[in-house]
């Protein structure tokens, strides 16, 4: 089963974007307690209140998908790369989303509490990166959350140098 919580274009600056469910304002640019003890430099999900996903793309229209499915879903391929955490959603809280400075932003109110896989898909970074004011959309996301365990953040796939400097720059704390 498949059930679509989000498929919009995300405007933003800084490349900002934002599952917020315990903190007012998600990421506040402190990387360490986002990635802590995380390989990956891409979503920061280290924090417990919520999970910071860094778009290429640092201003403008990104595409977003977010995807919440009964169970881990096939590797879509057509994704350069692909990421994926574990994140834990407490009961009595609503789920948001939001771009930089809640520039756009809203709810995720079917996603229930409990414990999630996320996986991050993105697919054109490089694109996003050097089209950074370029017209139209030039780099996409999909996100899906299925039930599952905690376990520690994997790297799936690197297919863009944007990518490879991010798990360099940012990832690596494990």
């Amino acid at each position: 089963m498949e059930h679509i919580l989000l498929d919009e274009v995300i405007e933003t600056d800084y490349g900002q974007f934002d599952l917020i469910w315990d903190d007012e304002y998600g990421f506040d640019g402190d990387f360490e307690r986002f990635f802590d003890g995380q390989l990956n430099g891409l979503v920061g999900a280290a924090h417990a209140g919520s999970v910071y996903v860094n778009l290429a793309r640092r201003s403008g229209g990104s595409p977003v998908r977010i995807v919440l499915r009964n169970s881990r879903p096939a590797d879509d391929e057509s994704y350069q790369d692909v990421v994926e955490v574990s994140i834990q959603i407490p009961t009595n809280t609503v789920v948001q989303w939001a771009s930089w400075a809640y520039e756009s932003h809203g709810t995720l109110a079917d996603l229930l509490p409990g414990a999630y896989r996320l996986r991050v898909s993105a697919r054109d970074r490089d694109a996003g990166r050097d089209g950074e004011f370029a017209e139209g959309s030039v780099d996409a996301y999909l996100l899906e959350l299925w039930p599952a365990p905690p376990e520690p953040d994997s790297i799936v796939r690197v297919g863009s140098h944007d990518a490879e400097y991010g798990h360099r720059e940012v990832g690596g704390r494990r």
